[in-house]
């Protein structure tokens, strides 16, 4: 009989305070990862590009998911010796490996929105 995978994990001396899982999940979960990575799947982009592609976030918080994103290793970060210096942001190999399963789970979302929508509904007339 196979073992589920908390199972499997629990064996190995699961610790839920030092748990990858959820500190990756975590971060990659975030609504403005999700938005970064699906920009720069299109290829390199300037800060700029960004900031004009989702108008909706502050520099100050394209800033800290870049740094985040890069720090990860999912983001590359790179310095152009110009003047201005511009920087130019890329998907790594492991960023680009993510999208994949990024994608499953957008299009599920997607395939499951009206679903969700009319589900919080039910909720919301009966705990209201």
């Amino acid at each position: 009989m196979s073992l589920s995978k908390r199972e499997e994990w629990d064996t190995m001396g699961f610790n839920p305070h030092n748990c990858p899982i959820r500190s990756v999940l975590d971060h990659v979960g975030a609504k403005w990862t999700v938005l970064i990575l699906f920009e720069l799947q299109q290829g390199p982009q300037r800060f700029n590009a960004l900031g004009r592609a989702l108008p909706d976030i502050s520099k100050r918080m394209l800033t800290q998911s870049l740094r985040s994103l890069e720090r990860d290793g999912l983001v590359k970060r790179e310095v152009f010796d110009t003047k201005p210096p511009s920087v130019s942001y890329s998907l790594t190999d492991m960023g680009v490996s993510l999208m994949q399963p990024l994608v499953g789970l957008v299009n599920w979302a997607e395939d499951q929105m009206t679903a969700v929508k009319d589900a919080r509904e039910v909720y919301d007339a009966i705990n209201v």
